[in-house]
C-alpha cells in the first residue's frame, strides 16, 4: 500500500452482484470481494458489513467509504430519503437505506452516487475520460444506465439522470414490446441483457454473434447515443457493462447505426476525431464500476480535508 495516500473502501451495488474494494487507487487494490445481490437486501447488506469488519481488522480504519448503487436512488442532500433506493425494478430493494446501513456506521466521510455515475467519475479520474470535462459512460448489463458528466460534475437536478429509460425511435418494422415494467420499449427495455435474452429466447451465452438480436439492441443504444450527442454533446462516450464486455462486436453496430441516425447533421470526424475514437469501451474495463465506488470515497475524503491536502 502507498502510505502517502489514504486507505479507501468502495462498494459497488449492482443488480446481480456487489463488488467490494479496499485500497488507495487502481494501482493499489489490497482486496476485492464479490457478494451476490440477493432478493433479500438484509442478507446482502449483512454479508457486505462482514466484509468491512474483516477488512478493518486486517488493514486498519478506512479514511472514507464510497457507495455506488443501482438505482434510482435519492441523491438530494437534506432529503429524509437521502441515500435510499427508490422505485427500482430489483425486487425487495425499494426504500432500502444504503447510506445509513453501510456508510454512516463506519464513522468516516461517505461518498454516495449511482453505480453508473461512479463508473463515469472513475473513468474521468483514472481511465478513458482523463482530462475531459464533458463525457458520458453507458453501462449495458442487467439494466442500461448512463453516467453523464458536464463541466467535470455528474448531472443532477431534481434527480439524477435516467437516460437508460428514455423512449426512442424504434427501428422500422420492429414491434417487440420490450421488457421494462415501467416503460416497455425504452432503451433498457430493448437493449439490456435480460431484454436481449427474452427477445432471442436463449441465454446470452447461447446467442450467436450473427444473431439479429444484437443489431436490434445496438439500434436502441445508437438512438440513446444520438439523443446524448444532441442534448449535452459529450466529448467522448464510453460504453461498458457485462453485455458489451461479453460481446464487444456490438460497439461496431452502435457506431455504424449512430452515423446513419445522425444522417450528416453533425460531422463527428471534425468534432470528435471520428466515431471510432468517440464511442469506445471503458479504459478501466470491468473494474470501472467498482473503481467508481473508490472514486466516490476519494472525493468524499478530499472534501473533508483542508484545501492543502485535498489532492489524492
Amino acid at each position: 500500500m502507498n502510505a502517502a495516500r489514504p486507505l479507501l473502501c468502495g462498494i459497488e451495488l449492482g443488480g446481480t452482484k456487489c463488488v467490494c474494494l479496499i485500497g488507495t487507487g487502481p494501482d493499489d487494490i489490497l482486496a476485492q470481494i464479490v457478494v451476490p445481490t440477493a432478493t433479500d437486501p438484509d442478507e446482502t447488506l449483512r454479508r457486505i458489513a462482514e466484509v468491512l469488519r474483516s477488512w478493518r481488522e486486517t488493514y486498519g480504519a478506512f479514511a472514507a467509504i464510497g457507495l455506488a448503487s443501482f438505482g434510482p436512488v435519492d441523491l438530494r442532500v437534506g432529503s429524509r430519503r437521502f441515500g435510499h433506493i427508490a422505485s427500482t425494478v430489483k425486487p425487495g430493494w425499494q426504500g432500502i437505506d444504503i447510506v445509513g446501513r453501510l456508510g454512516l456506521v463506519q464513522g468516516v466521510p461517505v461518498g454516495f452516487n449511482t453505480d453508473v455515475n461512479g463508473a463515469a467519475l472513475a473513468e474521468g479520474r483514472w481511465g478513458g475520460a482523463r482530462n475531459l470535462a464533458d463525457y458520458a459512460y453507458i453501462t449495458v448489463g442487467t439494466g442500461v444506465g448512463v453516467g453523464l458528466v458536464v463541466g467535470g460534475k455528474s448531472v443532477f437536478g431534481c434527480n439524477h439522470s435516467e437516460l437508460g429509460h428514455v423512449r426512442i425511435a424504434r427501428r422500422p418494422g420492429d414491434r417487440w414490446p420490450g421488457i421494462c415494467r415501467f416503460h416497455g420499449d425504452c432503451v433498457e427495455g430493448l437493449a439490456c441483457g435480460p431484454a436481449i435474452e427474452a427477445r432471442a429466447g436463449l441465454l446470452a451465452a447461447q446467442i450467436p454473434d450473427d444473431s439479429p438480436v444484437w443489431e436490434l439492441a445496438a439500434y436502441a443504444l445508437a438512438q440513446l447515443v444520438h439523443t446524448m450527442v444532441l442534448a449535452t454533446a459529450p466529448r467522448r462516450i464510453l460504453v461498458g457493462g457485462g453485455v458489451v464486455q461479453a460481446r464487444p462486436h456490438i460497439l461496431g453496430h452502435v457506431r455504424r447505426l449512430l452515423i446513419e441516425s445522425l444522417n450528416g447533421y453533425l460531422d463527428l470526424e471534425d468534432l470528435t476525431g471520428g466515431v471510432e475514437r468517440y464511442v469506445v469501451p471503458p479504459a478501466l474495463g470491468a473494474l470501472a464500476g467498482p473503481l467508481g465506488a473508490l472514486a466516490l470515497a476519494a472525493d468524499a475524503y478530499a472534501v473533508s480535508q483542508p484545501a492543502r491536502v485535498r489532492e489524492i
